[in-house]
C-alpha cells in the first residue's frame, strides 16, 4: 500500500510525459465521442492496438453512431467483429446500443452508476468513458494500469485477489488528477503498454522510474504477482462439413451461452455423434447415407481450455437432399456476400476446404 506522501504521486509527470511520448495519432482519438470511446474501451479488451485498428476503422465507417448501431441486425455486428475474438462483446455492444437508443435517445450516460447498467460495461470501462469523453475524474484500472501501479508501489498479491484489487483501486483513485483526467487515463495506459509492458520493461525510458519501489529494490519482475498456470483441459468434438450439390456448407446459428455464441459454423456435436443421429436430428434423411470424409484434425484454444475438432465432410448428390434455410441454419457458398459472423474456427476450415476444392 502506499504511504500518503506527494512524492509517491505520478499524475504530473504522467501528463508532461504524454505531451511528447504518448500515442495520439490511433484513430479513436481523433473525433473522441462518447461513442468512439465506449467502441475502443471494448475493442482493446483482451486485444493489442495493432489488431483493433483496421477493425475499429471498418466497425465505425458501417456503424458511425451509436442509433447506426443499435438499427443493425446482430448479424452484420458479428460478421465485422469475425476475427477479433471474444464475441460477447460484440453482442453486449449491440445490446447495450439498443438500450442507450431507447433509453437516453442515442447518447451515452456519463454517470459511473448508468453506464455499468449498460450490458459489456464494468467499473473500469465505465470509468474510462468518463474520464476520456467526459473530462470527469474517474479512476480506471484496466490490465496496464495494475502493472504500472503494482510495480511502482511494489503491491503485493495477485492483482485478481479481492485484498490486492482494493489496494489497487484505492491507488488508482489516488493518483486520478481533477485537472486534464482523461489525458491521465491515456497517458497511464499508454506507459503500460509501450514502456512499463509484462516483458523487458523500459525502466530507463519511463518518466516515474525514480519513485518506482519495484526498480529500487530491483524487484521489477516480482510485480504483479503472476498467477500460477494450470494446464488447460482437453475436449473433443466434431464438425461437420455439409455440402450440398451447388458447393454450398450448411452453417447452424450457434447458442447466444456457451463456446461461439450467436456466431455461425458448420454443425458443432460432440465426438461420439454417429450420422445417423444428425440425420435425425437436422431431419435430413439422404446425410444417413452419404459417405463420411475425415478431415485433418486441428486445435482451437479458448481462454479456459483447448477444443480438438475433428471434421467430417459430408457431400450431399441429390438437390432434394438439402435442409430448408431458417433462423438457425443455412447454406453458405463461396460467392455467398451476406453479411453473418463466422467462428474462427469455421472460418479455418472453410478456408482450408475451398483450398483444396480449387486445385
Amino acid at each position: 500500500m502506499a504511504e500518503d506522501k506527494s512524492e509517491d504521486l505520478i499524475a504530473e509527470r504522467l501528463l508532461n510525459w504524454h505531451q511528447s511520448h504518448g500515442r495520439s495519432e490511433l484513430p479513436w482519438q481523433s473525433n473522441k465521442t462518447p461513442y468512439r470511446v465506449w467502441l475502443s474501451e471494448i475493442m482493446l479488451q483482451q486485444t493489442q492496438v495493432a489488431t483493433v485498428i483496421d477493425y475499429f476503422l471498418r466497425f465505425t465507417g458501417r456503424f458511425p453512431d451509436i442509433h447506426a448501431l443499435a438499427a443493425a441486425p446482430i448479424d452484420d455486428v458479428l460478421h465485422l467483429w469475425t476475427g477479433l475474438g471474444y464475441y460477447a462483446r460484440a453482442r453486449n455492444l449491440h445490446k447495450a446500443a439498443q438500450t442507450v437508443a431507447t433509453l437516453y435517445d442515442g447518447e451515452m450516460p456519463n454517470s459511473q452508476e448508468a453506464l455499468e447498467a449498460l450490458p459489456g460495461i464494468g467499473r473500469s470501462t465505465a470509468a474510462a468513458i468518463r474520464s476520456i469523453a467526459f473530462g470527469e475524474q474517474a479512476a480506471i484500472l484496466d490490465g496496464n494500469v495494475k502493472r504500472v501501479l503494482a510495480r511502482h508501489y511494489a503491491v503485493a498479491g495477485q492483482p485478481a485477489r479481492s485484498a490486492t484489487l482494493k489496494t489497487l483501486w484505492s491507488l488508482a483513485e489516488a493518483n486520478t488528477p481533477a485537472r486534464d483526467p482523461g489525458t491521465y487515463t491515456q497517458a497511464i495506459m499508454d506507459l503500460g503498454a509501450t514502456i512499463c509492458t509484462p516483458r523487458k520493461p523500459a525502466c530507463s525510458a519511463c518518466p516515474i522510474a525514480d519513485s518506482c519501489r519495484a526498480l529500487a529494490r530491483n524487484e521489477v519482475d516480482r510485480y504483479p504477482e503472476k498467477k500460477l498456470k494450470k494446464a488447460k483441459p482437453v475436449r473433443q468434438a466434431l464438425m461437420f462439413l455439409i455440402v450440398d450439390h451447388r458447393g454450398s456448407c450448411l452453417l447452424e446459428r450457434r447458442p447466444e451461452s456457451g463456446i461461439w455464441g450467436g456466431l455461425w459454423s458448420p454443425p458443432v456435436r460432440s465426438d461420439d455423434t454417429t450420422l445417423h443421429s444428425l440425420a435425425a436430428e437436422l431431419n435430413l434423411n439422404a446425410l444417413a447415407e452419404t459417405t463420411a470424409i475425415p478431415l485433418p484434425e486441428f486445435r482451437h484454444t479458448f481462454t479456459h481450455f483447448h477444443l480438438d475438432i475433428s471434421p467430417v465432410r459430408l457431400e450431399l448428390q441429390s438437390e432434394a437432399s438439402g435442409v430448408k434455410e431458417s433462423e438457425d441454419l443455412l447454406w453458405y457458398g463461396e460467392r455467398d456476400n451476406r453479411p453473418i459472423g463466422l467462428s474462427a474456427a469455421a472460418v479455418k476450415l472453410l478456408q482450408s476446404q475451398r483450398t483444396v476444392d480449387q486445385k
